[in-house]
C-alpha cells in the first residue's frame, strides 16, 4: 500500500497540496524490488512550472519503457513546505513512490534557466544529499546528473554535479544506464563508474577535468586529468525525429499548470540564425517530424489525456514544411470535439494569419510579433531577417482580418544599440497603430490595443554575441525610460501600453550564463544567505547576491561588463555543439558590419552542423550535389 510522505495535517496547512501527492492520470507505478535502477527526474521549480516541461515528459516516458528502470518525478517544494520540511527533518521525496530521493540511483536535474540555480541546492539539501560532489564518495547517495540548455555551460554548477549530459536525451542515456548496472554488478566504486561514464559520448564529469587561469582571470587551459578521457565533449543529436521516443500518454496534473495542454513537437532546431538566440544555435540542424507520425501522436495524446487543447511546439513553427497539413488535420479531426489549437512561434505573414484565423477566436486573441529591435539597422545587426515593410504589412493584414490586439516583443541593450534605436521601438509601435486606424471606422473591431514589452539582452554561450559586454542595472533602466518617454510622445500613445523586465535580474543572469567554475562559490553563498526562487518576483532579492559577491571576493563586472577578446578561451569551449567557434566569430564580425546572413533553407552559411547530415543540412547537401562546405573540413 502506497503511503504519502506528508501527514494530513501538513497537507492541510500548505498551499496546493496536490503538488506533492502524485498518483495523477498516466503516472507510472512500478514495484521497486522488480527494477534495477531508480531515477528521480527533477525540475528545480514549483510543480506547475515543471509539469509543463516537454523534455522531462519525453525522458520520463523513455526511461519507464525500460523494464529495469523506474523513473519518478520531483519538483522544488514551495516556500511553505520548504519551511516545514526543514523544521521536521522530512527528506525530499518522489511523487510516485513517495520515497526519499536520497535512496535513488540517479537524481537528474533539468537546467532550463539560470535563475533556478539556487533551487538546485534546495533540492539537494532537502534530499539530504551533500551539496558538493566531492563529498559524495560512496554509493550511499544518488549520481547527480544535469542536462538541458544551461548544461551547455556547466561550469558555474560543476562543483555540485557528478556528471552532465550534453545534448538531446534520446541518444545515449540507455548506454549510461546500462553502464551503471554493469558497474554495480561488478562492485565498482563510484569513482570507477564516473571514469567509465566519462568515455561515453556527450557525458561530462567535471571532477575529471582541471582548469588553469591566467593572471588576468581568463582561462589559460582546460584539460582532462586522465589520458583516456576525451578533451572535447560532443553534443548528442537525434538523427531520426520521427522514430525518436515520444510520450503518447503524458502525465495529467491534478491542478492547473502553466501549460495545461497536449504538446506536440513538430520539429527541432531553427533555420533563422538570430545572433542573440542560444536555442537557434544549440539545436541545429533543423529536423522535422513526419506528418503521419504527428497525426497518430496527436490523436493518441488527446485520447489518453482528456486535454482540450493541443499546442504545436517548435522554435519557428512557420518554417515547418507540413504546417498546413497538420493544422488542417487537427481542424478536420477535432472540429466537433471542442479541441483548441495553439500555434506559438509563428511569423506574421499572410499564410500564418490564414492558419491562425482557422484556429483562433479572432475577437478574443491577440497576435504576437517579435521584431526584437526597433530600427532596421539593429534588426540587421541581430540578423532578425524581418523588415519594417514585412512587419507593417503583416499588421495591416491582421487588422483587416479582424484582430485588434497586438503584442510586440523587443530587447534593449543589444550590441551597437544607440538611443535612436531605442526610440525606434516607440515609432514602430506607433506605425502599427496607424495601420489600424487606416481601416474605416465602421470596419474596425473595437479599439486598437498594442502592448510593447522589452526585456534586456543577455549574451549567451554558443551565440555570435557570446563576446559582447553588458551594462549596469541603472543603464538598462535608462534605456527603458527612453522608450517610455518616446512612446508618450507618439500620436497614438493611448493605444500603446509599455512594460519592461527587471534590470538587476538580467545582470545576474548574464553572470550565471557565462561564468566559470568560480561562479559556484557565489551561487553557494547566495543560497546560504537565503536566495531561493530567484525567478519569482516576490522572492527576488538582489541584495543577497551582491552580498554573496562581496563575501566571496568575486567581481561580477569581470563576467558581465567586459568585452571578450577574440582569442579568449571560454569556460564552455571544451563542448562541441556542431556549430563552430570560427563561424560564430565570423557572425560576430558580420553583426558589427550590419550584414545579414541568409537562413539555412535559402543557402548554407557553413556553420558546421552539416556534419550530422540530417534535417535541413541533408536537404542542403543534396542540393549542393554532395559537396562539403569548407567550414566542415
Amino acid at each position: 500500500m502506497r503511503k504519502l510522505a506528508l501527514k494530513d495535517e501538513i497537507l492541510l496547512s500548505i498551499d496546493k497540496p496536490a503538488r506533492y501527492i502524485g498518483n495523477e492520470v498516466n503516472s507510472v507505478m512500478k514495484e521497486k524490488d522488480q527494477v534495477d535502477i531508480r531515477f528521480a527526474m527533477c525540475f528545480p521549480d514549483v510543480y506547475e512550472i515543471g509539469m509543463s516541461h516537454l523534455g522531462i515528459q519525453i525522458l520520463y516516458d523513455m526511461f519507464n519503457k525500460r523494464e529495469d528502470t523506474w523513473c519518478e518525478r520531483v519538483y522544488s517544494p514551495w516556500v511553505d513546505l520548504d519551511k516545514v520540511m526543514r523544521e521536521k527533518q522530512i527528506p525530499l521525496f518522489a511523487l510516485e513512490s513517495q520515497e526519499p530521493i536520497k535512496e535513488f540511483d540517479f537524481l537528474g536535474i533539468t537546467l532550463q534557466y539560470e535563475m533556478c540555480y539556487t533551487n538546485i541546492l534546495q533540492v539537494l539539501e532537502l534530499s539530504q544529499i551533500p551539496l558538493m560532489a566531492q563529498d559524495r564518495l560512496g554509493w550511499e547517495y544518488p549520481i547527480v546528473i544535469g542536462g538541458g540548455p544551461c548544461a551547455y555551460n556547466p561550469e558555474p554548477l560543476a562543483d555540485f554535479f557528478d556528471l552532465f549530459y550534453i545534448g538531446e536525451g534520446e541518444t545515449v542515456y540507455d548506454q549510461l544506464l546500462d553502464l551503471y548496472k554493469e558497474c554495480r554488478a561488478a562492485c565498482c566504486s563510484r569513482g570507477e563508474f564516473l571514469h567509465q561514464a566519462a568515455k561515453i559520448p556527450g557525458i561530462y564529469v567535471p571532477s575529471l577535468y582541471e582548469v588553469t587561469y591566467k593572471e588576468d582571470g581568463t582561462i589559460e587551459a582546460f584539460r582532462p586529468k586522465e589520458p583516456d578521457i576525451p578533451a572535447v565533449i560532443e553534443k548528442q543529436v537525434v538523427t531520426d525525429m520521427s522514430g525518436a521516443s515520444y510520450p503518447e500518454a503524458p502525465v495529467v496534473p491534478f491542478i492547473k499548470v502553466t501549460q495545461d495542454r497536449v504538446v506536440l513537437e513538430i520539429q527541432r532546431g531553427c533555420i533563422r540564425g538570430c545572433r542573440f538566440c542560444q536555442a537557434g544555435m544549440l539545436y541545429r540542424p533543423t529536423r522535422e517530424r513526419e506528418l503521419e507520425v504527428l497525426k497518430q501522436r496527436a490523436y493518441a495524446m488527446l485520447k489518453n489525456t482528456g486535454h482540450e487543447e493541443i499546442s504545436l511546439s517548435s522554435l519557428s513553427s512557420s518554417d515547418y514544411s507540413q504546417l498546413e497539413g497538420i493544422v488542417n488535420f487537427l481542424i478536420d479531426e477535432f472540429r466537433d470535439k471542442n479541441i483548441n489549437i495553439s500555434l506559438p512561434s509563428l511569423r506574421i505573414d499572410a499564410f500564418s494569419l490564414n492558419v491562425m484565423s482557422k484556429v483562433q477566436d479572432v475577437r478574443k486573441s491577440s497576435l504576437t510579433f517579435a521584431p526584437e529591435a526597433g530600427s532596421q539597422r539593429l534588426r540587421d545587426v541581430i540578423n532578425k531577417g524581418l523588415t519594417e515593410e514585412v512587419i507593417l504589412k503583416g499588421a495591416g493584414e491582421a487588422f483587416h482580418g479582424g484582430w485588434n490586439k497586438v503584442k510586440l516583443y523587443f530587447m534593449l541593450g543589444l550590441p551597437t544599440e544607440t538611443e535612436e534605436d531605442q526610440k525606434a521601438i516607440a515609432h514602430l509601435a506607433n506605425e502599427i497603430a496607424v495601420k489600424y486606424y487606416e481601416i474605416p471606422k465602421e470596419q474596425r473591431n473595437g479599439k486598437c490595443q498594442i502592448t510593447v514589452s522589452t526585456s534586456f539582452f543577455v549574451p549567451k554561450p554558443f551565440t555570435p554575441f557570446q563576446w559582447a559586454s553588458m551594462y549596469d542595472p541603472g543603464d538598462y533602466l535608462g534605456f527603458a525610460r527612453v522608450v517610455n518617454h518616446e512612446i508618450k510622445s507618439m500620436l497614438n500613445q493611448k493605444s500603446i501600453r509599455y512594460n519592461w523586465h527587471e534590470a538587476d535580474v538580467t545582470v545576474l543572469e548574464g553572470f550565471l550564463a557565462r561564468g566559470d567554475r568560480k561562479a559556484s562559490r557565489v551561487i553557494l553563498e547566495a543560497y546560504r544567505l537565503g536566495a531561493l526562487f530567484d525567478a519569482w518576483t516576490e522572492f527576488w532579492d538582489y541584495s543577497r547576491w551582491l552580498q554573496a559577491f562581496e563575501n566571496t571576493g568575486i567581481d561580477m563586472d569581470f563576467y558581465t561588463k567586459r568585452v571578450r577578446g577574440e582569442e579568449e578561451i571560454f569556460p564552455w569551449d571544451f563542448i562541441d555543439i556542431g556549430v563552430t567557434k570560427k563561424f560564430l566569430l565570423k557572425e560576430w564580425q558580420r553583426a558589427r558590419q550590419e550584414q545579414v546572413t541568409q537562413n539555412c533553407r535559402a543557402g548554407c552559411s557553413g556553420c558546421g552542423a552539416a556534419r550530422y547530415g540530417v534535417g535541413v543540412c541533408k536537404e542542403e547537401r543534396v542540393e549542393m550535389g554532395g559537396a562539403r562546405h569548407e567550414s566542415e573540413n
